[in-house]
């Protein structure tokens, strides 16, 4: 050996820095296929770029949409500068002269702003407070992420400019050039025709090529089972540790833990659970319970569920106090029907009940000559209180004071009523 020291092909620099991450994502970015999307193949586009089922991507998207609004704007921001399998640029470049575009200018323009739009009113108020920023936060991550751990597999091709068609010469000759094979120091040379030299060069002829061989047919041994991950059982555990923590901290009192919110935090679970499957190549069975979650979610912010909590129990309630010892303050209820008697009541000092009840029908009965004043109100129903009524979903409390059918100066009863869901009446016996 000599003392000399071995030339040596430098290796590829890896990506050790957040910029150079970045800039590698900007320059590799994924490429939206013509096979296999569903409308414009931004998921499938994500899916093959980085060795993941496209199908995950699409749920997390849903997810991100139910759970803080930035999925929308995420897939159009997607559409607008993820460049087509057959395209040069993006269709936002391609809108600023950058190169060709499958995506026409007019629509990039309208890609742009229904991009402004679904961003502001994602940012704007969420269901879940924050959820637009933490879901922005989570595709952020999620892509940063899988470039650092996959960037260097399935790189897209770098897509060939076409060739530029051929000039005329002023001597009234055609030159054939090409911007990917023209020289630029090249010295033509003498021809009587004052044609290219390059133009009359003729193709070389085909190469023998050995002829191919015989493919051996397929083995049909068992399938190999693909190795299983943990990452959908320790979600699904994390999930119901979430939804059982949600319900007891209502169960205390805690009013931030109402219906929505404690879907919203085991939606976050799952959604956070899908993105690691998507690196360890394995919770794919989150699907099945991403989506109900997701309807859930929507009806839940469809309906007003303010006063629905999980205190009181389930089953029907028959109430009917002979004493004033025996009125409770409070009758509440998660679930079932509820009646209650206030006839028997001996006469005396102002009564006062309140009535609570998250999904079910409600009945309060009065005395004839009592003097009620009263709050009724269900969220999504129909009231019936002393002749008035509402029906439908988000309607006004029915209030008021009712003094029975011998005027004033009957027993004095102060009646709250509130339901969640359900029908609510209260009329005299």
């Amino acid at each position: 050996m000599s003392g000399a020291s071995e030339t040596r092909a430098p290796k590829p620099s890896p990506l050790n820095g957040f910029e150079e991450t970045v800039k590698d994502f900007w320059v590799s970015r994924p490429r939206r296929p013509h096979v296999g999307r569903k409308v414009a193949g931004v998921a499938a586009a994500i899916g093959h770029r980085y060795g993941i089922d496209p199908v995950v991507v699409r749920v997390a998207l849903v997810v991100a949409t139910i759970f803080g609004g930035f999925g929308v704007p995420f897939y159009l921001l997607g559409w607008l500068f993820l460049p087509g399998e057959s395209d040069e640029v993006s269709g936002f470049e391609a809108l600023i002269g950058r190169g060709r575009s499958s995506v026409s200018p007019a629509f990039a323009v309208v890609l742009c702003v229904l991009t402004a739009v679904s961003v502001g009113g994602a940012f704007s108020g969420s269901w879940f407070d924050g959820g637009a920023l933490i879901s922005f936060a989570l595709i952020a991550v999620a892509l940063y992420l899988l470039h650092r751990s996959r960037g260097q597999e399935n790189r897209p091709a770098p897509i060939v400019t076409r060739a530029q068609p051929t000039a005329f010469t002023g001597n009234g000759a055609f030159t054939m050039t090409d911007t990917a094979t023209a020289s630029a120091d090249a010295k033509p040379g003498w021809d009587p025709l004052a044609a290219d030299p390059a133009g009359w060069d003729l193709p070389e002829p085909p190469s023998f090529q050995e002829p191919p061989r015989p493919v051996p047919p397929p083995s049909y041994g068992p399938p190999q089972r693909r190795r299983n991950s943990k990452v959908g059982s320790v979600t699904f555990a994390l999930a119901v540790l979430t939804a059982g923590a949600g319900v007891l901290a209502n169960l205390e009192g805690a009013g931030w833990f109402s219906a929505q919110h404690i879907v919203g935090l085991v939606l976050g679970v799952v959604g956070i659970g899908l993105v690691a499957g998507a690196f360890a190549r394995g919770g794919r069975g989150l699907i099945g319970l991403a989506v109900p979650l997701a309807i859930a979610g929507m009806v839940l912010t469809t309906v007003p569920f303010q006063n629905f909590d999980f205190r009181g129990g389930a089953g029907d309630l028959d109430e009917t106090p002979r004493s004033v010892t025996a009125l409770k303050p409070l009758y509440q209820h998660a679930a079932g029907d509820i009646d209650l008697d206030l006839t028997a009541l001996p006469a005396g000092a102002p009564y006062t009940t309140n009535v609570v009840n998250g999904a079910g029908d409600t009945t309060v009965i009065v005395p004839d000559t009592a003097d009620v004043t009263y709050d009724c109100h269900t969220g999504a129903g129909s009231t019936l209180c002393f002749g008035r009524s509402t029906d439908g979903i988000s309607q006004d409390a029915l209030t008021g004071t009712d003094n029975g059918t011998d005027g004033p100066g009957g027993q004095k009863i102060t009646l709250h009523v509130n339901n969640s869901m359900g029908s609510v009446e209260v009329r005299r016996g």
